[in-house]
């Protein structure tokens, strides 16, 4: 803990290079910039309006310019696998955790090593979400266990560990003291971040819930699930305000369902959601009638891990085998999702 003085590296090229143009389907060009990574990206975050954070298995960290195809940064500080990243939208700070067991933290300013290491876990580390105002950090991981830490310090405020409580994903509810969990046990917990202690438990799911966003607004849950061949695979919608009551489900996916969000919705006028799956689909589904109303296939991306909203008409695709992928959708004539680049 504390300001690190390790050989972690950041160097910084802010460049735009072009690859390739492909033409998926006439007349849809689809822009390759340099790639973010050199293996599978496993998590996307939005920083600002330009900017996105990446992690993957090459250890790295990224800051990526998406609307210019603009290499910003590059991190290097973690020893084996960046499993996520996490940022509070329009901070110049940053954090990622990874397989060797810690999270850095990292900021657009900083010299060449990381502002502050976070080091409380036995196991891969594969939960990791910053409270609004950016003061806590929540990490989560395989060990059953879960950690608040003060962001300024680096000190460890609370620990807590619950049996089998493999943690796959946290995500905090905005302007809020809670932290919504998920888990391997196949469980759902809310957690009081005063205490660190379980404020709420939602009624289990069949399969191994990977994935966790909370609206805006505070009112509703999102939750994903892993899966094969369609059993398994949904997207569950919770209302929050009624102790987490399930209202409905998103079923559609073959795969494991790897991510799930509440997208801006200036498009249409029923609020939307997005998926991402093992299957290389990605889904826009209306959130109140679960009704699905856009997919797209990246065919050859393998599985795809994370998703992020990069603005009201863009969305952020994480995958193993292509990189991120820039999504476009527009909604003359119904919803359409279509990629336009990929870096």
């Amino acid at each position: 803990m504390g300001t690190l003085q390790s050989k972690a590296r950041r160097s910084t090229s802010i460049y735009r290079a072009v690859s390739a143009v492909e033409e998926r389907t006439p007349g849809q060009k689809v822009v390759r910039y340099s790639s973010a990574h050199s293996d599978a990206v496993t998590s996307v975050a939005t920083l600002n309006s330009d900017l996105c954070v990446s992690g993957g298995l090459d250890k790295t960290v990224v800051v990526y310019n998406w609307k210019s195809g603009c290499m910003q940064h590059t991190f290097q500080g973690h020893t084996r696998d960046v499993t996520k990243v996490a940022c509070s939208y329009n901070s110049r700070t940053l954090f990622s955790a990874s397989r060797d067991k810690t999270a850095l933290m990292w900021t657009l300013d900083s010299d060449a090593t990381p502002v502050q290491q976070f080091s409380g876990h036995d196991l891969v580390v594969n939960g990791l979400a910053v409270s609004q105002d950016g003061s806590l950090l929540c990490t989560g991981s395989r060990d059953n266990s879960l950690c608040l830490w003060d962001v300024e310090t680096g000190e460890c405020l609370r620990k807590t560990s619950i049996s089998r409580n493999l943690v796959t994903h946290l995500c905090w509810i905005p302007e809020d003291r809670c932290i919504v969990q998920t888990s391997e046990d196949k469980m759902i917990r809310i957690w009081d971040s005063r205490e660190l202690q379980v404020a709420h438990i939602f009624p289990p799911k069949n399969y191994i819930q990977m994935h966790c966003d909370v609206s805006q607004d505070g009112h509703y849950c999102l939750t994903s699930s892993n899966g094969f061949g369609g059993q398994g695979c949904e997207a569950t919608l919770w209302d929050l305000r009624q102790t987490g009551r399930m209202v409905c489900e998103y079923r559609g996916h073959q795969q494991s369902t790897a991510c799930c969000l509440f997208l801006p919705s200036t498009l249409t006028a029923s609020p939307l959601i997005g998926t991402s799956s093992h299957d290389c689909c990605v889904k826009i589904w209306n959130r109140d009638t679960a009704a699905c109303l856009a997919t797209l296939s990246l065919d050859g991306s393998g599985p795809l891990s994370s998703l992020a909203a990069g603005d009201a008409a863009s969305l952020l695709c994480a995958s193993f085998n292509t990189g991120i992928h820039l999504l476009r959708v527009t909604s003359s004539g119904g919803l359409e999702l279509r990629e336009v680049a990929g870096f």
